[in-house]
């Protein structure tokens, strides 16, 4: 199929300016965003602004597609031809190479390049990293919860442009507003010009002549910001949600970067989990086992009675539907698998042992008693003299 005008996934005129441009991308990317749009089609329609104001937010990158259209935006836009004499594959000097040409070999092998983009053209800012520790039932059950971290920010008595108030920055002396200078050097196959970062404005194109007192030039302050965070019920160890927009402040006048919180939840002394699914052992005797009970079992959400038939073996395991945790990724609700421990007792009274002895008897059972272990007698005698002392 083929693709839509930028400007018409935009929803801008074509002489739109900047600012037009930034507030149609963050209305329409909230919008579709599929963190919070989960209707059918909404992840290729986040894509499609997305990569409509990649374009038209970049000064050279627009002024090519109001040219040639989307065939501005082919990787292999302009590399037929030119160059060299068009020899070796017509495509360039650089035909064997991937179809870079003759300046992206010289880059590859000595820095710099020979195609900048414009240094003025709005940047997104960077991405940041938030660690949120759960309880095991909060990340059953989702929460919300409102966190603070340390972001850089546009400055406020600047504006962003780093320059002390009532004044502006200035084209760079030395580049001349690129952001590059051409570098003369040294090679095996003789002496070679590059381009390279300008060493005086850093890449800006822009001289601050007075800086700004605040911001001491960069445009940015490091400030305390806060955001409410919606844990999604279902939420396991590991994975994290992108917050669009929460994370650095962009560079001229480019989005927020996005901050991606990573969650850490906190092992259950009752519950293993394996997605939806919550395991847990559950201790019975042996004449629970063999004589059948109903016993109340934990689950995350309140204790049920579970009934165990008699002649139950160790190791048998009963399903609580519905009863585990919330699917993150689906709908509805996962099980708890209940498995069956039978505990053997290790210290029988007198009357205990006869009664086993009668069982046994009844069961035609021959049974060579043995002694407690030398381990065992030890630990319960520490235990009794133990229980000695506190008294």
């Amino acid at each position: 199929m083929a693709k839509r005008d930028y400007y018409e996934v935009l929803g801008v005129a074509k002489d739109a300016n900047d600012a037009d441009i930034k507030k149609a991308y963050r209305k329409l990317s909230k919008q579709f965003h599929p963190d919070i749009n989960q209707e059918a089609g909404a992840e290729d329609k986040f894509k499609e602004i997305a990569e409509a104001y990649e374009v038209l937010s970049d000064a050279n990158k627009r002024a090519a597609y109001d040219q040639y259209g989307h065939a501005s935006t082919d990787p292999n836009f302009g590399a037929g031809g030119g160059g060299f004499g068009g020899g070796f594959g017509g495509s360039g000097f650089g035909g064997g190479f991937g179809g870079g040409g003759f300046e992206d070999i010289f880059e590859s092998f000595f820095g710099g390049g020979g195609r900048q983009s414009n240094p003025n053209a709005p940047r997104q800012g960077e991405d940041l990293q938030y660690t949120m520790n759960l309880k095991f039932e909060e990340a059953i059950f989702g929460k919300e919860s409102t966190i603070k971290y340390n972001r850089e920010d546009e400055c406020g008595t600047c504006h962003g442009n780093g320059a002390k108030p009532g004044t502006e920055p200035v084209t760079c002396s030395k580049c001349h507003g690129a952001g590059s200078i051409n570098v003369e050097r040294n090679t095996p196959l003789g002496r070679v010009m590059t381009r390279q970062t300008c060493d005086v404005c850093h890449g800006s194109g822009k001289e601050i002549k007075e800086k700004c007192p605040t911001c001491h030039g960069s445009g940015h302050v490091k400030e305390a910001h806060s955001v409410k965070v919606t844990v999604p019920a279902g939420v396991e160890d590991g994975q994290q949600m992108r917050l669009q927009g929460q994370g650095e402040a962009g560079i001229n006048g480019g989005p927020h970067g996005d901050l991606y919180v990573v969650f850490r939840v906190e092992e259950s002394n009752l519950f293993d989990r394996d997605g939806s699914e919550i395991f847990y052992d559950l201790p019975i005797s042996f004449v629970q086992a063999a004589l059948g009970d109903e016993i109340e079992v934990p689950t995350v959400h309140g204790k049920i009675k579970l009934k165990v038939p008699a002649g139950t073996q160790t190791g048998t395991n009963f399903r609580l539907k519905g009863k585990g945790a919330p699917k993150l990724r689906g709908t509805g609700t996962g099980d708890q698998h209940v498995k069956v421990q039978v505990i053997t007792p290790k210290n029988l009274s007198e009357q205990q042992v006869q009664a086993m002895r009668e069982f046994a008897k009844a069961s035609g059972i021959e049974v060579s008693e043995q002694e407690t272990n030398i381990f065992d007698k030890v630990k319960d005698a520490f235990k009794s003299e133990g229980k000695k002392k506190r008294k």
